[in-house]
């Protein structure tokens, strides 16, 4: 049984909510206000949910002793009781700490590791997948900085992508991503392993980091458009160096007042993620094991092209279809991963 009183508080907190934004609210705390009352506004109907079908079993049960009425509560009370591990399993589920970056947008960056032009071509590979990910999601993925490699991979590349939930559902993608496969460079038919990186980050508000202007260095460079793609070149691509943490940003877009906003956004979104990470790693000091950190360190997932199979290391998920992942259908794999974050967390929370 879900602590009932809790509940309680939820609910008329989110019925003061409904009534200082129906009246009373100041305009400058509407926004904070609507933010907390959609937060709430799926748990509350979780909380309902809950409640009603207490009720149901509680009438259901009195009608027990109710002859003209026990043969339809015995019927009706199996289901009803059935019913309840589902709905207070999805209403501990809503009862959870929600990470307040869940709903942002995200940097996406991508970088290849061990394994030279393959692991650039791998990269590439990578940046297709979520591409294609991000497309069957209704999202819009904007390509900030591109270098390509000499075969058509990737040295690098950094893209936003905007839409619903997108870092709740990509947060899951930071770590280190193995293939295994015979390179197009390679003549003996010989698998090799190589690797890429991929980091996550939940896009910053201009609110969430200041950063004074004596601690970044601005440059323009001349650019020649994602990928070396362009013959005419401008001196358009801007450079900015936090000073501070060494932490460099590029974009190379064709306007130079773009490119500064874009840049800041990225080293902004950065510098953010970094007192993230920080902060995370001060609750989970002193934890004996995290699944599913992020730990872009950390080698979360083979792809096998000989055997036509992806693992997930975290959670010890084989899919023997890496042929749809490579399409991007990712779902799958991110959703057993969500599934898994939330049991842990229902674990310490002992909810």
């Amino acid at each position: 049984m879900l602590p009932l009183d809790r509940l309680e508080q939820i609910t008329q907190r989110f019925q003061f909510l409904e009534a200082k934004m129906a009246g009373g609210a100041e305009a400058g705390e509407i926004a904070d206000l609507a933010r907390e009352y959609a937060e709430l506004k799926p748990v509350v109907a979780t909380v309902e949910d809950y409640r009603t079908l207490l009720s149901d079993i509680e009438e259901a049960e009195a009608m027990m002793s109710d002859p003209e009425m026990k043969e339809l509560a015995e019927e009706e009370l199996p289901a009803l009781k059935e019913r309840v591990p589902e709905v207070e399993h999805a209403l501990r589920l809503a009862l959870l700490p929600k990470d307040a970056a869940d709903a942002r947008p995200a940097i996406l960056e991508i970088r290849p590791g061990t394994g030279g032009d393959e692991a650039a071509l791998f990269a590439g590979d990578l940046l297709r997948m979520y591409q294609r990910y991000a497309e069957a999601k209704g999202w819009k993925i904007e390509i900030i900085d591109l270098a390509e490699s000499e075969l058509g991979g990737i040295k690098e590349v950094t893209a936003n992508i905007r839409g619903e939930g997108v870092f709740a559902r990509m947060k899951f993608e930071s770590g280190v991503h193995r293939v295994q496969r015979v390179p197009t460079t390679e003549s003996g038919g010989r698998i090799h392993t190589s690797a890429a990186t991929v980091a996550v980050l939940p896009e910053a508000e201009d609110v969430d980091i200041d950063i004074p202007a004596t601690d970044i260095r601005i440059d323009t460079m001349r650019a020649s458009g994602a990928g070396g793609q362009h013959v005419n070149t401008t001196d358009s691509a801007v450079r900015i160096t936090h000073i501070p943490t060494g932490i460099v940003v590029t974009s190379s877009e064709k306007s130079q007042h773009q490119n500064r906003a874009i840049a800041m956004q990225v080293l902004r979104t950065r510098l953010y993620d970094m007192e993230r990470q920080r902060a995370e790693a001060e609750r989970a000091a002193d934890r004996k094991a995290q699944v599913g950190s992020g730990d872009r360190s950390e080698r979360i997932r083979t792809y096998n092209f000989p055997q036509g199979r992806m693992t997930d290391h975290r959670i010890n998920l084989t899919l023997y279809k890496l042929d749809q992942v490579m399409q991007g259908d990712l779902d799958e794999v991110i959703d057993a991963l969500i599934a898994d974050d939330q049991a842990a967390k229902l674990a310490e929370s002992g909810l």
